[in-house]
């Protein structure tokens, strides 16, 4: 069959566009079909919404041209401090305490916004000549053969490829519509979203305050700023969600603690539902799956852009070792290496955040008193602790090459 493009790719977030500059860049041509206008999220105007970008990504996304239109308005995470307690009492004395100075690669991450990942994202396609993007359309249709995969779009147009990968968030049509299930569970939690700015600096350190009703956490952004992660039960955030700044911020303080100063409100306020969600395959024939559409955890770690980057790297390894085989990228055979590689990865992950969600979000006296001995355990012991760093900085598993130093 007559092939449009090499692959074509649902979804113009964040990992579809990486994904397409990864493929581009290894010799692929790729059409990127995105819902929203170009400019929807390329605005000037600071929301508050970020990312947490381990070393590893941070790599990612120098191989593929972004990190150097990004770089000067990313912060460097350099410590990232974890404690346990309750709001208005103060953390409890053990914590865990890991410092970038105990491994020799560099800062374990990064704080970026969103508005400069996306623009970068966008900026660096518009420029690949390989990448084709469709902007207000969708995949509604797609018909897989022997020869490649037909692709219609709600506009009527039809696309032929090689392959179709899905970037299309945890209710993936291309995932739904290739008869591929998920196994999942709400968490009866929402997390609340928002910037703030405060009075004293931040050093680049990030801080994890486990609550029973969940986690808090604040994460270091240019300047005097910080992105939030609060996780409430569903119906406490709902009540503070509704809320007047002015009292959402009461709220927070005694959560938030006076370390940093003064606090307001900076940018925009957001809620996410809590839940694990794994597709079941992350291949069929013609189609393979990416990002929150193959897999969507607990943000108690801040994995979930780092997890779907990883993603990216192996797939586009997959495909061009499988090219330069000579084989059909489409395959079946082909894409379950990819599967294969990253989907024991991805559930291990996806359990470990969920454990950690359920041991830490309850007040059970003897866990509190289990889990805040082990972190100080782990906080004496210098080996385990670089583990750990490394393993925040995603410099351990199989790496894709994308993500090599």
């Amino acid at each position: 069959m007559e092939h449009d493009s090499d692959i074509v790719i649902a979804g113009g977030g964040l990992n579809g566009p990486a994904l397409a500059l990864g493929l581009a860049r290894a010799g692929f041509s790729v059409t990127v079909v995105d819902a929203r206008p170009a400019a929807i999220r390329a605005g000037d105007n600071f929301d508050g919404r970020g990312y947490a970008l381990a070393l590893a990504s941070q790599r990612l996304l120098r191989r593929i041209g972004v990190w150097d239109r990004v770089e000067a308005n990313a912060q460097p995470m350099l410590e990232i401090k974890v404690t346990d307690g309750r709001a208005g009492e103060g953390p409890s004395p053990f914590l865990l305490h890991f410092d970038h100075a105990e491994i020799e690669e560099g800062p374990m991450g990064f704080m970026l916004e969103d508005r400069f990942l996306y623009r970068a994202f966008q900026e660096a396609m518009h420029e690949a000549p390989r990448i084709t993007t469709i902007h207000e359309d969708s995949v509604v249709a797609q018909a897989p053969g022997t020869a490649g995969v037909t692709v219609t779009l709600a506009s009527g147009r039809q696309l032929g490829a090689a392959l179709l990968v899905g970037c299309d968030g945890r209710q993936s049509g291309v995932a739904m519509r290739a008869g591929i299930r998920r196994t999942g569970w709400g968490y009866g939690q929402t997390a609340l979203v928002c910037a703030i700015a405060h009075e004293k600096p931040h050093h680049g350190i990030a801080h994890q305050f486990f609550m029973p009703p969940g986690p808090l956490a604040i994460l270091p952004l240019p300047g005097n700023r910080s992105s939030i992660v609060w996780t409430e039960s569903d119906a406490m955030a709902a009540r503070i969600d509704a809320m007047e700044d002015d009292d959402y911020l009461a709220v927070l303080r005694p959560r938030f603690g006076d370390f940093l100063g003064e606090i307001s409100l900076a940018g925009e306020r957001f809620t996410y539902p809590l839940g694990l969600t794994v597709a079941n395959r992350f291949a069929a024939p013609r189609i393979a799956l990416v990002g929150d559409a193959a897999h969507g955890m607990h943000p108690i770690a801040g994995q979930g852009l780092n997890a779907g980057l990883r993603d990216v790297g192996a797939l586009v390894q997959v495909l061009t070792e499988a090219r330069r085989r000579g084989e059909d990228i489409g395959m079946i055979q082909v894409l379950e290496r990819y599967q294969e590689w990253r989907r024991f990865d991805t559930q291990a992950l996806a359990m470990a955040t969920d454990m950690t969600n359920r041991l830490f979000s309850n007040d059970n006296p003897l866990l509190r008193l289990g889990r805040d001995i082990g972190m100080g355990l782990i906080n004496l012991a210098p080996g385990l602790r670089r583990g750990v760093i490394r393993e925040a900085a995603g410099l351990t598993g199989d790496l894709p090459e994308l993500m090599r130093a």
